[in-house]
């Protein structure tokens, strides 16, 4: 059965409401894990309390500082801030932390700031080992919401991950972001759909809820799954329709 994750970063978001407060609505209409973004600006008591009383799971969140991993005068400050992560992932029971590679800078070129990228990687997998922790980097397009991001290609993503060559990195798959990019998901991930930890679907045009724009998500997801993948689908959009119905119709468009 497929596992569900919703995004409360932008799902079951009210006005002025307790961030914690998204976790019990997540659980009130049958979900059984979130997941969301930074977690330094959060009340991780609150958050904690609301995962132990609705007993839903975190399935993955951002690891901070979220700076250019491209840029190699970052390294040590961002290790620094994966190591706090991990314990922040291991306190929520998070089996993925989220990283971006950053922007291509101005002045280095792209040879240098790959290189740059896979040692950060590289070194990153040491904070990680033994922690039952792993690290997604994730391909964002660079035509509509990321311009200027270096990664957008998930081909040249998973190269990275391969010269990484660490059980402890690779990347969250993202079928807005590639579909937007015009990748074939299973051109993209063939043969290497093990190095993919975690994936998210929107739709397109306005990365809105699944079944409202023009991407084959469900024969995507069908093709990820029949090639093996078994983690979490994170609901990652931004929603036009707020009522509890609307998430649960989202869900049923992704077919499965």
């Amino acid at each position: 059965m497929r596992r569900y994750s919703a995004c409360i970063e932008w799902l079951f978001a009210e006005e002025a409401d307790r961030f914690p407060d998204r976790i019990r609505r997540a659980h009130a209409v049958g979900l059984t894990a979130v997941e969301f973004w930074r977690w330094s600006n959060k009340d991780l008591d609150a958050i904690e309390a609301a995962l132990d009383e609705t007993g839903l799971a975190v399935t993955s969140l951002v690891t901070e500082p979220m700076i250019a991993l491209t840029d190699a005068a970052n390294r040590h400050a961002w290790l620094k801030g994966l190591a706090d992560s991990v314990v922040v992932a291991r306190r929520l029971g998070a089996p993925v932390l989220i990283a971006q590679a950053g922007d291509d800078l101005p002045g280095f070129s792209r040879e240098e700031q790959r290189l740059a990228l896979t040692e950060t990687l590289r070194a990153g997998a040491d904070v990680l080992a033994g922690s039952g922790v792993r690290l997604g980097v994730e391909p964002l397009n660079t035509r509509i919401d990321h311009i200027g991001y270096f990664l957008d290609s998930t081909r040249e993503g998973l190269d990275i991950i391969d010269d990484v060559a660490r059980p402890e990195i690779g990347i969250v798959y993202d079928i807005y972001h590639s579909a937007v990019m015009d990748e074939r998901t299973e051109e993209v991930l063939e043969g290497r759909l093990d190095r993919v930890f975690h994936v998210h679907v929107a739709d397109h045009p306005g990365r809105n809820e699944p079944g409202s724009g023009g991407i084959d998500l469900p024969r995507r997801l069908n093709w990820i799954f029949a090639n093996g993948y078994d983690g979490a689908v994170g609901l990652e959009y931004r929603p036009t329709r707020s009522r509890a119905d609307a998430v649960k119709a989202a869900i049923a468009s992704l077919g499965g």
